[in-house]
């Protein structure tokens, strides 16, 4: 929904500004975050200043029993999203130059940005380290096998990370690695020595919707539809994956209520529903768990669910500008304590909620909070625009600024860091 300037302004006055939210193959998108409470305390994601700090639904499993791909254990009591970020004079682990693979959107140097310090901070968890990320594991852990990043463009962004780290070790040949999209939805890394799959499934709300459409889904925030109980259209495409990254969020950010359809979308006489929010995203959770539960082995299979990506759309929150955003940020957040806006859904909460129920061993990434840090890092004006912008648009770059998005090399490669700590020493 596109929001004038004075609603703009009007909403930050709110303390709660509008979302500038680019969806991959669509214009920017304008959605107005309309309300929230704090979830912090939930997850566990209020600094160690206040509480002491509390960890994410743990990975469920037996005793004795080791979860798919382990290769050891963390340390004990080592909490790897709970840290911050340090200089790391060695860089990032590939050139933007370096992958080709990288989506216009997410080339932020391509598109005209110089500086580049923020490629270059590292995570450091606060009681423990680390393990160094290592492409050669990582594919010969994929031989003959599938990894899927399932979700919005968030996940599109993770996917293209992950593919931006393996292919640096594979020969730079077509028949070596390559990209193709198989049906709109799906697009695939192949590495072929490997006989190894890195792919990305476009589903914005795991369940069937009125956005489903890879292409054409500009979907206005009122008029987005989801059907009750509809995962299998989308599961059926995920069946025999040996590594799955679930995420969904942004896309139910429509207001109080959203819609929920019981028929299927080609029926003539269909029944709508508006329910609140929570609900909405509670039925999507349930939908998702039990699918997981019906279709996956976890004694082969490892699931990963990514949190919340925060987004810097309000200066004023880190003690700046009242009218700015991201758009020219070049240093991090440094205040240990900044949590960012109030403005957040307190559907988040059922994700703790459910996952704790959950029979299947499903591993939570918290990238919640340490992306917090980073109003540096994002796409901002960097990157190819869909719609040509306009002379106004041209004159206020903060008006247009994508503060959803991350650049690559960045921070969703230090979401993979966390992804393959858990992935081999869960």
């Amino acid at each position: 929904m596109d929001v004038p300037l004075s609603s703009s302004a009007a909403l930050r006055r709110k303390g709660c500004p509008p979302l500038y939210f680019f969806i991959p193959v669509a214009p920017i998108l304008f959605i107005t975050i309309l309300y929230g409470e704090h979830f912090l305390i939930i997850f566990g994601w209020q600094s160690e200043v206040h509480r002491p700090h509390q960890t994410l639904s743990p990975v469920k499993k037996k005793d004795g029993e080791k979860l798919a791909f382990a290769v050891g254990e963390a340390e004990r009591g080592c909490d790897i999203f709970s840290g911050r970020w340090v200089w790391d004079e060695r860089g990032p682990h590939y050139q933007e130059a370096e992958c080709p693979f990288i989506s216009s959107p997410l080339a932020c140097q391509e598109y005209g940005r110089v500086d580049t310090d923020y490629q270059n901070w590292r995570w450091q968890p606060h009681s423990c380290s680390l393990p160094s990320f290592n492409a050669s594991l990582m594919l010969e852990t994929l031989r003959d096998k599938r990894m899927m990043f399932v979700g919005d463009s968030l996940s599109w962004g993770h996917f293209y990370s992950m593919v931006c780290l393996v292919q640096k070790i594979i020969p730079p040949s077509y028949d070596a690695r390559s990209i193709t999209a198989w049906n709109g939805s799906l697009t695939v890394f192949k590495a072929k020595d490997y006989n190894a799959t890195i792919e990305f499934y476009w589903a914005p709300f795991l369940l069937e919707s009125n956005s489903d459409n890879p292409v054409i889904h500009r979907i206005k925030e009122n008029d987005r539809v989801v059907r009750r109980d509809s995962i299998n259209k989308h599961g059926d495409h995920w069946k025999g994956v040996d590594i799955m990254v679930f995420n969904t969020y942004i896309w139910w950010m429509t207001g109080l209520k959203f819609k929920i359809q019981e028929g299927a979308f080609d029926e003539d006489d269909i029944d709508i529903a508006e329910v609140p929010t929570e609900e909405a995203y509670r039925m999507a959770m349930k939908s998702m768990l039990r699918w997981v539960n019906e279709n996956m082995d976890p004694s082969k299979t490892r699931v990963f669910f990514t949190t919340m990506s925060p987004v810097h759309i309000n200066s004023i929150e880190w003690g700046a500008h009242e009218y700015g955003n991201c758009y020219n940020q070049t240093d991090l957040i440094h205040d240990a304590n900044y949590w960012g806006s109030d403005c957040r859904k307190s559907v988040m909460k059922v994700i703790d909620e459910e996952f704790r129920k959950s029979r299947y061993p499903i591993t939570l990434l918290n990238i919640t909070q340490m992306s917090s840090y980073r109003k540096d890092a994002h796409t901002s004006i960097y990157k190819k625009h869909w719609d040509p912008l306009t002379p106004e648009q041209l004159a206020d770059p903060v008006s247009y600024a994508d503060c959803g998005h991350w650049c690559l090399p960045g921070v969703q490669d230090t979401w993979n860091e966390l992804l393959f700590a858990k992935l081999f020493y869960p």
